[in-house]
């Protein structure tokens, strides 16, 4: 299950040398799982409307392997990795045609309206085989 999402480096993107700014890969890679979880079928504004609940970053591992630049036409693609009913792991690498730039490991929780950690979505846990409803 490989979701891919296109993006083009924009000039706000790099720095004085043409070169996406680092920070900048972790905004493409969650611009593509919120790509993900939107065609997965989740409204993420109607999960934190009704049920409270909310997604957060727990962990991103990353690697900077090779520099984009000005508008290059970068495909990132988001792999689960594992799962649990509460606890997402994900690979997401960004690549500029068959190239890696980046490559990093996410991992994603559920949170409350409290804060407090929460059952992942019954649809996203579904969609991962991550246990029932």
């Amino acid at each position: 299950m490989t979701h891919r999402h296109q993006i083009r480096v924009y000039y706000e993107d790099t720095d004085l040398a043409g070169v996406v700014y680092y920070a900048n890969y972790l905004k493409f890679i969650e611009r593509a799982r919120s790509e993900w979880v939107r065609e997965l079928g989740i409204d993420q504004r109607r999960l934190k409307a009704e049920a409270g609940v909310v997604f957060a970053v727990r962990r991103v591992e990353a690697d900077y392997l090779a520099p984009a630049r000005f508008d290059d036409l970068l495909t990132v693609s988001t792999v689960p990795e594992s799962a649990t009913p509460a606890r997402l792991a994900l690979r997401q690498d960004v690549r500029r045609g068959d190239a890696v730039l980046f490559s990093a490991r996410v991992t994603l929780v559920a949170l409350s309206a409290s804060g407090r950690p929460a059952r992942l979505p019954a649809e996203l846990r579904r969609h991962l085989g991550a246990g029932p409803e």
